[in-house]
């Protein structure tokens, strides 16, 4: 096996390193009792740092398995850090604070993200054309993920004979999407939403596939998989230990933390990818890309949490989220839809979709 060194390119090694280093950070301010907001903000970051290391081992491995597989497993690890965030949260009773960072991953993905990779390859290509079949397909699930949350809130909210039997309600619509997540593992294996190839070569190729530097070996790939895992399992609890106290001296609102902060830190960073190939020219898969990671929140992470929620702490997860989270939720898919429809973006999409993130972030801000 080659060389560590020589088996990466420069932005991975550099990915690498301040995945370890600030993984080192964390465990040292967490060892030594440094304050609270020192210990969160460096956990934050150790967090966003191993959530790009997963991503990139993944897509690693994903070049020997294939398109569809490649979906599968992104679908089962991707989210790694967000679940081990969620868990550990869930043992602490910070229910809310999930709730919100599971609905703050989602907007910060189609809202945010997806804004920003608008942005970038409008402004420097102008408008983009990309094909609107499996964009339109990912969004019509999103709406299906949507309507399994609303249905709990409404249900309690409008007091309905429902409203008394929230949790297993919840429980209810968990499993039906993790039946349609299954439904979905064939279609995945046989290609999932994949545009066509253009007619690339050679280094061209490797980047339209998700991968811009060299290839790594087999074992590295799986050995730099699993360390990053292990070592998002202990920055997660550093990190959950120290969000309450910090979020309450720095003055900010539970909602907005799981909103904006556990999300981004967490979530949305692996999926600056998407803006890398909308900033290339390459609408089809930054589209693809940032859409695919909300999906699986919705259908694998979210009902899978509520499920094993009753054995993790004191408080039961549903689908019973706050009216402002869902409404938010249900405006920002139905405003993606819009924007995907007719296969074409640019710019100024992109800079309202942005807009309304922040409009979003920025009512959750109180709490």
């Amino acid at each position: 096996m080659p060389r560590l060194a020589d088996a990466l390119s420069k932005p991975q090694r550099l990915a690498v390193a301040a995945a370890a280093a600030f993984t080192a950070a964390a465990g040292v301010a967490a060892a030594t009792g440094a304050p609270d907001v020192d210990r969160f903000v460096i956990a934050a970051l150790a967090l966003a740092a191993l959530a790009v290391l997963v991503g990139e081992s993944i897509e690693q491995i994903g070049e020997r398995l294939g398109p569809g597989p490649t979906g599968l497993l992104q679908s089962s690890l991707g989210n790694l850090p967000e679940l081990l965030v969620a868990i550990f949260a869930l043992r602490e009773g910070l229910t809310s604070v999930v709730q919100a960072a599971l609905v703050g991953s989602v907007l910060g993905n189609v809202l945010l993200v997806l804004g920003a990779a608008f942005l970038s390859g409008g402004a420097r290509h102008g408008a983009q054309r990309f094909r609107p079949e499996a964009p339109r397909m990912l969004v019509t699930l999103l709406a299906l993920a949507v309507g399994a949350t609303l249905v709990p809130t409404l249900a309690v909210r409008l007091e309905t004979p429902a409203a008394h039997h929230a949790a297993a309600l919840s429980d209810v619509a968990a499993i039906v999407l993790l039946a349609v997540y299954v439904a979905s593992i064939p279609f995945w294996l046989g290609g999932g939403p994949q545009p066509p190839r253009p007619e690339r070569t050679g280094r061209d190729q490797a980047q339209t596939a998700g991968v811009t530097g060299p290839r790594w070996p087999p074992g590295l790939a799986i050995g730099l998989l699993a360390a990053s895992g292990l070592a998002s399992g202990a920055v997660s609890d550093w990190f959950v230990s120290a969000l309450t106290p910090a979020t309450r001296s720095l003055g900010i609102s539970p909602m907005f933390t799981g909103l904006v902060i556990v999300a981004l830190a967490s979530n949305a960073v692996e999926n600056a990818a998407g803006i890398r190939f909308a900033w290339k020219a390459r609408p089809d898969y930054a589209i693809s890309t940032i859409l695919n990671s909300p999906l699986q929140i919705t259908l694998l992470l979210t009902p899978v949490l509520v499920l094993v929620s009753p054995l993790l702490g004191p408080a039961h997860l549903t689908l019973v989220f706050p009216t402002l989270l869902v409404a938010a939720l249900a405006v920002a898919v139905v405003v993606v839809a819009i924007v995907v429809y007719d296969g074409e973006y640019s710019w100024l999409e992109g800079i309202a979709l942005i807009a309304l993130y922040v409009i979003v972030a920025a009512a959750l801000w109180w709490g």
